[in-house]
């Protein structure tokens, strides 16, 4: 889902890439007096978060009513830079979870040291595949898919079939329609860019970008420029006049449309290209150093209880993680379910990233 996302203020952000800030918690926190120790006594529990991050503020509040700790939300810009500021404050961190890291930055977070294993209550209601540290280190807390997203209305008028496959997209009936974000300044760019090295491989995926740029692939800082400007699918775009049917964005972008659609459509105007995609999961975990351990505990406990986990699709648009969690009926009726999704390993990510994005960069961009 670092993507980062995301809609209508704070909730549109989370699956569609756009960034808000604003607090989310019931109540007024409880911090003790200056000079008093918080540890282990502490009844306020805080959540290191990229501004994504969103909840009811109802489900909140009976999980602070439940367990007796007042949460307060702490928000740090996009995922990278969030997790940046806890590397450096590695030991002595700025609240007791850290919510947001995803698998394209997993093993710089676990490298780093930032977190206490912990395995939280529920873990087993968990989906095994999204389970990637067997040392608990962190929690799996939601899934999203970046994909090719197309205008509905444009193929149908043109009786061209929209593409399916990253093979289909350097085809010539698809020429100069493609508009996607920047691999090193944007989450959907870098995980665009992964899915075509899971496609191709490591020998395979410079060509591939090679032939994209010669059919006329578009090429923006981010998701807002891409998707609310340049994308002729969504109201942003029709508003501002884009004129690129295929953007890079994310499989529940659709629902997204039919939400706050005005007036609400009965069919979402915009599909998604289900062979194009890369699956970002993401996590949470205790911080190493936290003040709170116990509260931290039964944070990273609610982050995947149903109540939660039920609560998070329309809140923040991204999957849930549980096997017992259900999918509102937007996402059923209005959304696709992404069988098999382009993966890379975090490790790989990890010793490769850098140089893949100014490969691509040189690639694409030069």
């Amino acid at each position: 889902m670092s993507t980062t996302k995301k809609i209508a203020g704070a909730v549109l952000a989370a699956a569609l890439g756009v960034t808000t800030l604003g607090a989310c918690g019931g109540g007024d926190t409880k911090d003790k007096p200056s000079g008093t120790s918080d540890a282990p006594k502490s009844k306020t529990v805080t959540l290191v978060s990229h501004d994504s991050f969103n909840v009811t503020d109802t489900v909140l509040k009976e999980f602070e009513q439940t367990s007796g700790y007042t949460v307060k939300v702490l928000k740090s810009g996009d995922a990278g830079t969030a997790l940046n500021q806890e590397i450096l404050t590695k030991g002595s961190p700025r609240g007791d979870v850290f919510f947001g890291v995803d698998n394209t930055l997993l093993s710089r977070a676990l490298d780093n040291g930032i977190f206490t294993p912990y395995e939280a209550k529920g873990l087993a209601e968990v989906k095994p595949e999204y389970v990637l540290d067997r040392e608990h280190r962190v929690t799996p807390v939601d899934s999203g898919d970046i994909c090719v997203n197309y205008d509905k209305a444009y193929f149908a008028d043109k009786k061209i079939a929209p593409p399916q496959t990253l093979d289909d997209l350097i085809k010539p009936e698809y020429k100069n329609l493609l508009v996607t974000e920047n691999a090193a300044t944007s989450s959907p760019g870098l995980g665009f860019l992964l899915a075509s090295v899971g496609k191709y491989g490591e020998e395979g995926w410079k060509d591939y970008w090679a032939k994209l740029k010669a059919n006329g692939v578009e090429v923006v800082d981010g998701w807002e420029q891409a998707y609310n400007e340049r994308f002729s699918g969504s109201a942003g775009g029709k508003k501002a006049k884009g004129d690129r049917p295929l953007v890079v964005s994310y499989a529940s972008s659709p629902p997204v449309e039919v939400l706050y659609g005005e007036p609400q459509p009965a069919e979402a105007p915009t599909g998604v290209s289900t062979g194009t995609c890369f699956r970002q999961i993401e996590f949470a975990g205790l911080l190493k150093g936290a003040k709170n351990e116990e509260g931290g505990k039964a944070l990273l406990d609610f982050l995947i209880s149903k109540k939660f986990q039920e609560d998070m699709p329309l809140q923040m648009f991204v999957n849930p993680v549980t096997k017992d969690a259900a999918l509102p009926e937007l996402f059923t009726k209005h959304g696709v379910v992404i069988e098999k999704p382009e993966n890379v390993t975090p490790e790989n990510i990890a010793k490769n990233r850098e140089q893949w994005v100014k490969a691509w960069t040189s690639t694409v961009v030069k």
